[in-house]
């Protein structure tokens, strides 16, 4: 999942919590906040692979340093 796929998410998801809530429909609101959700937990699913892998990198790093 890319950070775009996971902002893209994000505005969707408050587009249509805001119609919902412009036109009183719950269930709008409800899919809003549920894309909003998804894409909170797509870019925090993405925070942690980066830093997993930059964790993973400086490992590497300093197995060459001791060559």
């Amino acid at each position: 999942m890319t950070d775009n796929e996971s902002t893209f998410d994000k505005l969707k998801g408050k587009a249509k919590e805001m119609g919902g809530k412009a036109t009183g429909n719950d269930r709008l609101e409800a899919e809003g906040k549920a894309d909003q959700a998804k894409g909170k937990a797509q870019e925090m699913g993405n925070k942690a692979k980066d830093k997993a892998e930059g964790i993973k990198d400086s490992f590497s790093r300093g197995d060459d340093d001791k060559r």
